[in-house]
This record gives structure tokens, C-alpha cells and sequence, in this order.
């Protein structure tokens, strides 16, 4: 959930009086929360938060002045500045009316122009861009301005990621402007901040060891050709998602804003716009949207019983304009660009639940009984755990997510045998695909406890992912158990008991028909000789035996270890 920092006394004086921090907390929960039960408002100070975080040496000499730091709902990207704080406070209380936005065209000239060319579809193919004209800078609404930009950076532009956002000083640039991508030798230009020229590679080597930039660096480095926007004078504006350029920055003088957003989503990119433009302007760049909805839909879903007038004033409340039409029935509901976050009629009734207040809806029996029952599956789970912890193994949770070298190499398989499924963008080298086998986690667990007295015995009965081209997602959940017995001697006895045990409590008798049996058989992951193939029913459901010498060293152990690999769905 995104924190916002506000200062109190700037929050107090746009809301036009004083609250206790109490009080303050029940309007905004009231207003703007979806969890009404949490507690979003701490205050602090920025000379708290160094102490807290640095000591008191590094405080010294830094602001006091305090802060509300504030959770926000996810989707409510129009919460995450003060001034659309204060905006739904004051809807929701009804000391202004919600905001009507609606485009309008500049009062000289064309309006301005953002080209895009066809060579940026090879990095980063979609922008929007829109003005704000005539906007009056303090210091308080500038940092407000580039503080917006940074939580939108972080929250729906997915950390520059999805969206990039630049802006510039309209008066020291001139239309048309023009979206492209060019290699990187051939852009050169003078960076934000910066006192000389530089190449697009020169940048990207100088900005390696900014603490703020070189996370962005790997979005764009092994694109063969960069974005970068120009306007009608070949004059750089920014080259994103990295940096803007120095001669079109906004300073607290600059009156009309240049807003662009390049983007890979073209969605997200309206999105992040639009709360740049409506959250610092009256006008919006893209126009209001209406949706028609019954009043007696939103007293059914909510379970309460209301006015068609009293849940269009209820919406209101919400930002969201309403007005019964004319049948006395139908309700129209304008949804202005800041609500990005309504995209159905359930969305609007969420909103009027809001506004009515949840404690305030009476709880009623449902009209509809259920009785609720476990999943046969897991019922099966739940009933083996309890018997194999009584036959003396311990049970252990390993990770659903694994190295490719856990589940081949270790194992003395193919990685193209698996039927793994692989992470896209792993971050680490431990988790690149889903688990095929639970064998490898309970090694790990032996190897991180060999120190413990011997012997030890473990089972697992968890979720492997394998892939399945009959599925509709290409992949299918299979619950397993498994047990591994690691003493100075194999135990293979031990494991072989334990399959007899889970067989008896399965109600499977030993045959070759109807019941089950086992039959030598040949796995790399097993010593030779001592592996046996598990049958059920007629049908393979896994495997035990002594591991490979090769196996237990690879993770790590230097114990012989017996293990069991069932497949348990076939019992259900």
C-alpha cells in the first residue's frame, strides 16, 4: 500500500481549519480508505525518521517540522499528493463540489503536437503528452509536483518500467516535438543537473554509480537504439526512462508544463497523464466518461435501502458526479479521469458502500445456505500428514520455486526432461523454475540440519508444477509425497515400511491388479540396483530407493539416503 507524506500544517490550511489527529484520522478513513478498520495516519518528522533510521548524529540539523504519513489504497493514484487529498476530503464532506474536468485549447495558436515515429517500437512504442498553461509554483506545490512524479514512478509506472514521466519548461522549447529512437552514439545532449554535453553511452556509464538512476539503467542498455524526444529545433527534452535534459527543467518561474509519458502500456500511460494533469490543473487532457446504473442494483449488492436521490448523493460524496435520471430509476454517473480504478458497475457500488459507511449497513441472514467442506485433496493431505508425523518423520515446507541445477544437474537429469515450468525474469539464480520434484528441498533441509543427531526423517506433502499442453495455462498443479530417511547406514527398510504404511492407511492392498506393487526399475537420480518403481492400480505413481552416491554430495550431505516420490491424487 503506498505511504504519502504531507505536512500538517499545509494539509490543515488547504482543508481550511485545524483537526486533532484523531479527528483527522476518522475523515480521511471515512473518505479515502478501503480498509476503514486500519489505522493510515502516523505523524512524524523528518528529524524522527533520520534519528530512527541513522541516530541522532545524522538528525542533527535536519527538518522538525511534522508530517502525516499516510497509507493509500493501491488503485486511488489520485490520493498520492496532497492536493488530491484534500480534494476527496473535501467532496466527501461536502465543502465543494466534485470536479468536472474537460479539455481545453490553448487561446492563441495551435495546440501543441508529440509526433511519434516508427523506430520507437523497438524500445519503448507508445506516448501521450498534454500542457498545463498559466500554473503559479511555490515551493510547496513544486515539491508537491516532483514528489507526485516519483510515487506515480513507483506505483502504475511499475518503477519506470511500464511508464516514464517527463517535464518540461513550455517556454524554452518549441512544437511540434518529436518521438524516436536513434543508436546511442548519435544522441547528444546536456543531462538534467549536468554542466556538459554527453553521448547517450556516456550516460549510461556516468549514471552506473548514481545512487537514484542506475536502477533504471537496465531497462533500455541492451536496446540497440534508445528513445529520445526532440523538439522543432533538434533541442533534446529527455532521453527516457533515464534522465531529462537540462535546458527545458521546470524551476518554481515556470509557468506552462510540458507533460510527456513514453510508455510500454499505453493504458497506463493515460492513466499517469491524467493524474499529472488533474491533479495540478482544473482541466484535463481527455474527457469525462459517463455510466448508467439502477439504484435498486447498488441497494441489492450493498444490502441496504435507499433513495435513488440518496445514493447519487452518496456517489457524489465520492468524486464521482451523479444525477437521477429521468425515470426516477436510472442513476448517471460521471467518472472523471482521476478515478482510474472504476471500470465496472460493482466499482461505483463499492464506492456508495464507502460512502454510506460499512458499520452503518445492518447485517442480515443470508438468504442462500451453504455448508462449507474441504477440498477432497486437501482433506488427503491433511489426514497422511498427521499419520506420517505419528510414524516418526518430521515435516518440512520448502520452496515452491527452485534452481534449474536443483531439479537436473543435482539430480543427474536433463533440465529438457523435466517438464519444468521457467521464471521469465528470475532475480536470483535460486528461483528460475517452478519445482518438478520436492526431493531437492528436503536434501537442502538435511544439508542446512546435518549437524542434528542422526538419523533424520523428513517428509513434504506440497504442490510440484509440470507442464501440460492439454491445460488451458500450459501447466498443471500435482500434490506429491515425499520422504527421505539419512543415517550412516541406507535405511532403504525405512522408506520401504513407510510406503507400506501409506498404502494400509490408503485402504490399497499389495497386488498386482487392484492393489500395489513395486518392480526394479532405472532412474540417474537412484543407485544402481537399489530403485524400485511404484505401482497402483495398475498405474506408476512413483518411485524409492537409495540415492546416487553422485546425488547426496552434489547437495552437500555425506550420508547415505533413502527416499520415497508418490504421487497421491490417484487416491482421491
Amino acid at each position: 500500500m503506498p505511504t504519502v507524506s504531507v505536512k500538517r500544517d499545509l494539509l490543515f490550511h488547504a482543508l481550511g481549519r485545524t483537526y486533532s489527529k484523531k479527528c483527522y484520522v476518522f475523515v480521511y478513513k471515512c473518505a479515502c480508505s478501503k480498509h476503514p478498520f486500519s489505522n493510515p495516519v502516523i505523524q512524524t518528522s523528518e528529524k524522527d525518521i533520520i534519528s530512527r533510521e541513522q541516530g541522532d548524529t545524522k538528525a542533527e540539523g535536519a527538518s522538525d517540522v511534522i508530517l502525516y504519513k499516510i497509507d493509500v489504497p493501491a488503485n486511488r493514484y489520485d490520493l498520492l499528493c496532497l492536493e488530491g487529498l484534500v480534494r476527496g476530503l473535501q467532496v466527501f464532506k461536502e465543502k465543494m463540489e466534485a470536479p468536472r474536468y474537460r479539455r481545453v485549447s490553448p487561446t492563441s495558436g495551435e495546440p501543441q503536437r508529440l509526433v511519434i515515429t516508427e523506430e520507437t517500437a523497438a524500445v519503448r512504442p507508445h506516448a501521450v503528452a498534454a500542457v498545463l498553461r498559466n500554473i503559479t509554483f511555490t515551493q510547496e506545490r513544486y515539491d508537491s509536483f516532483i514528489e507526485l512524479q516519483e510515487k506515480l514512478h513507483q506505483n502504475v509506472c511499475r518503477k519506470r518500467t511500464l511508464v516514464a514521466i517527463g517535464t518540461h519548461d513550455l517556454d524554452t522549447i518549441s512544437g511540434p516535438f518529436t518521438y524516436t529512437a536513434k543508436p546511442p552514439d548519435d544522441i547528444r545532449f546536456t543531462p538534467l543537473n549536468q554542466a556538459q554535453e554527453y553521448t547517450a553511452t556516456e550516460l549510461m556509464n556516468l549514471y552506473k554509480t548514481d545512487s537514484h538512476l542506475r536502477h533504471y539503467l537496465h531497462i533500455i542498455e541492451d536496446k540497440p537504439v534508445y528513445p529520445v524526444i526532440y523538439d522543432s529545433n533538434g533541442i533534446v527534452l529527455s532521453m527516457p526512462p533515464i534522465i531529462n535534459g537540462d535546458h527545458s527543467k521546470i524551476s518554481l518561474n515556470t509557468k506552462n508544463v510540458f507533460i510527456e509519458c513514453t510508455a510500454t502500456d499505453l493504458t497506463k500511460a493515460k492513466i499517469v497523464l491524467d493524474m499529472m494533469v488533474t491533479m495540478f490543473c482544473e482541466y484535463c487532457e481527455e474527457p469525462f466518461t459517463k455510466e448508467t446504473l439502477s439504484g435498486d442494483f447498488i441497494n441489492r449488492k450493498v444490502g441496504i435501502s435507499e433513495s435513488t436521490e440518496r445514493i447519487a448523493q452518496l456517489l457524489t460524496k465520492m468524486c464521482l458526479r451523479s444525477e437521477v435520471m429521468s425515470d426516477g430509476e436510472q442513476i448517471e454517473v460521471e467518472i472523471p479521469p482521476t478515478r482510474s480504478d472504476v471500470i465496472h458497475a460493482c466499482d461505483i457500488m463499492e464506492d456508495a458502500a464507502m460512502a454510506y459507511g460499512f458499520n452503518n449497513i445492518i447485517r442480515t441472514t443470508p438468504r442462500t445456505y451453504t455448508v462449507a467442506n474441504q477440498l477432497p485433496l486437501n482433506k488427503l493431505t491433511e489426514l497422511l500428514r498427521q499419520d506420517l508425523a505419528a510414524a516418526g518423520f518430521t515435516e518440512a515446507l520448502t520452496f515452491a520455486l527452485c534452481s534449474q541445477e536443483d531439479i537436473a544437474d543435482k539430480l543427474l537429469k536433463n533440465i529438457s526432461d523435466t517438464r519444468a515450468c521457467h521464471i521469465a525474469n528470475p532475480k536470483t539464480a535460486e528461483f528460475q523454475v517452478a519445482r518438478t520434484t520436492l526431493l531437492p528441498g528436503l536434501l537442502k533441509t538435511l544439508a542446512a540440519n546435518r549437524k542434528m543427531p542422526l538419523p533424520l526423517r523428513l517428509f513434504e506433502i506440497s504442490d510440484v508444477v509440470l507442464k501440460d499442453e492439454t491445460k488451458d495455462v500450459g501447466a498443471k498443479n500435482n500434490r506429491r509425497l515425499c520422504a527421505v530417511y539419512y543415517n550412516k547406514s541406507p535405511g532403504f527398510e525405512v522408506i520401504h515400511g513407510l510406503m507400506d504404511r501409506v498404502m494400509q492407511l490408503l485402504e490399497v492392498k499389495p497386488g498386482r491388479d487392484e492393489g500395489y506393487h513395486i518392480q526394479a526399475a532405472q532412474d540417474s537420480s537412484f543407485f544402481p540396483g537399489r530403485c524400485a518403481e511404484i505401482f497402483a492400480h495398475g498405474k506408476s505413481i512413483g518411485r524409492l530407493g537409495v540415492l546416487h552416491p553422485d546425488v547426496i554430495s552434489r547437495f552437500e550431505l555425506t550420508m547415505p539416503c533413502s527416499a520415497l516420490d508418490i504421487d497421491i491424487e490417484p487416491f482421491l
